[in-house]
């Protein structure tokens, strides 16, 4: 079986919302030593299948929370093989959230698993979460990085109305927008310093970015 025959596989399975068949092929795929991102990229296609789904009212509320469990289990399996691989001791304070009026949380919950197995402490304060809540945490966490999810296109003015409170409160260090739907307009719009759409790239941004700051503590 071909490598895009196995990751259709995948793929279909959680669409269709097949738990125990999900799991399997997932431990198949790492007993071979599949890389577990690559996995990881297979299944989020699968969950953006079922997203479609529902939205053309093919699945209901239920096929969302179950699809949201099978994804919570699957990565499970995927963060103790991705924290074997990673090398480096990179290190930092992350305050990470999904913004007011926004309740998407998988994108960002791969984020911090990421960032987790990088070694990065990350204050995840969820979902729909105020500016004020972001500016008040930022001030008690002093993080090196603030990152802000969020999927919907009215995410954008509860991101520009929290960079702006942190700014205003005095949060110097930089700011990263992540989201399927964003772009460098949307980064300009916002007032953020870096955007991604991609979970493993915003991964490696952070990585550079506290690097960054860290070698100009240590000048």
């Amino acid at each position: 079986m071909s490598n895009t025959d196995t990751n259709a596989i995948l793929i279909a399975a959680i669409a269709d919302l097949q738990e125990e068949t999900t799991l399997a092929l997932v431990r198949q795929r790492l007993d071979a030593n599949d890389d577990p991102l690559l996995i990881m990229k297979d299944c989020k296609e699968g969950m953006r299948q079922v997203g479609l789904r529902y939205e053309r009212n093919e699945y209901f509320l239920a096929g969302l929370i179950m699809a949201g469990e099978i994804f919570r289990q699957v990565m499970e399996l995927l963060q103790p093989v991705v924290e074997r691989q990673v090398s480096g001791q990179s290190s930092g304070r992350i305050l990470l959230g999904t913004v007011e009026g926004d309740i998407h949380d998988l994108g960002k919950n791969i984020v911090n698993m990421l960032l987790s197995c990088h070694r990065f402490v990350v204050h995840d304060l969820g979902v729909d979460v105020s500016p004020t809540t972001f500016a008040e945490q930022a001030a008690q966490v002093q993080p090196h990085l603030v990152g802000l999810s969020g999927l919907l296109t009215n995410a954008y003015d509860a991101m520009r109305e929290t960079i702006t409170l942190l700014r205003a409160q005095g949060y110097q260090g930089p700011i990263i927008i992540g989201g399927g739907q964003l772009s460098e307009k949307v980064c300009q719009y916002v007032g953020a310093d870096q955007w991604t759409v991609d979970a493993v790239t915003g991964v490696e941004l952070c990585q550079r970015l506290i690097s960054g700051q860290m070698r100009e503590g240590e000048d």
